[in-house]
């Protein structure tokens, strides 16, 4: 089972490492079974309600888990079409929490998606689903161009790339 680090873009709000305003996360994926995983503690400037993270601050780290878990399973990028999380426990800031998303469903026009947001002891915090429609071939190109060249993505940038 090879884990290998996601590409990401340098402007991209949740993946963006050159985004002052970004979260910086770091997204893996299994070869074997597809899943992407990420690890992610909300700082102070993602609070909501006192001493929370803010739900879609949450939202967003789970669409960005689970649009690379279709972007993978199709080789094309994808957009979300609809997002539904349900909440089942707050996020505390500085809580350390694990993001993992996999697909449920694929179709031609039509990747659906689950997500999970779970403390370090594997209780669930958050749930989502997702349906993702993959980007047009030229669209596609265009994204994959402006992936950030990284020792640590390299394998995944060429396998995106080669399937262009």
């Amino acid at each position: 089972m090879a884990i290998a680090e996601l590409p990401h873009t340098r402007g991209c709000l949740v993946c963006g490492h050159d985004n002052p305003h970004g979260i910086h996360l770091h997204l893996h994926v299994d070869d074997a079974t597809g899943i992407v995983t990420s690890q992610f503690t909300a700082a102070a400037h993602h609070m909501g309600f006192e001493g929370i993270a803010h739900g879609g601050l949450l939202s967003t780290v789970l669409d960005e888990a689970m649009v690379w878990a279709a972007t993978w399973s199709g080789k094309r990028f994808c957009v979300c079409g609809e997002l539904n999380v349900r909440f089942r426990r707050s996020v505390r800031i500085g809580q350390r929490v694990q993001v993992e998303a996999k697909i449920t469903s694929v179709r031609s026009r039509l990747i659906e998606t689950e997500g999970f947001l779970r403390d370090e002891s594997g209780q669930v915090l958050a749930k989502s689903t997702g349906k993702y429609v993959p980007v047009s071939a030229g669209r596609n190109r265009a994204v994959i161009e402006t992936f950030v060249a990284e020792p640590q993505t390299d394998r995944t940038r060429q396998i995106l790339w080669n399937a262009r």
